[in-house]
């Protein structure tokens, strides 16, 4: 992993390693395709409001999902999860 401040970095996305705007889209967890939203292309946006989009879902349907941001890091479900529990989550 690079020294980008948006970089991915373990541990540290749990604390200050995460930037809320920065770029992602959801994907499938299955085949890592992206979600199409009613043929309007890929559901995209920030990092904080994919979160929240998964965290929508009821927690059963919830591993569906990885978010993808910005090219360099997949976010599963339990880091999706362990994200939107913390405290400066703007979502």
């Amino acid at each position: 992993m690079t020294d980008h401040p948006s970089t991915f970095k373990g541990e540290d996305t749990h604390r200050e390693g995460v930037q809320w705007d920065d770029r992602a889209e959801i994907h499938s967890a299955e085949d890592g395709q992206g979600i199409l939203d009613g043929g309007k292309g890929l559901r995209g946006g920030t990092l904080a409001q994919m979160i929240a989009q998964v965290m929508a879902y009821p927690p059963a349907e919830r591993g569906r999902f990885v978010i993808q941001k910005a090219g360099d890091h997949r976010f599963d479900l339990a880091e999706i999860e362990a994200l939107a529990a913390r405290d400066d989550f703007p979502g």
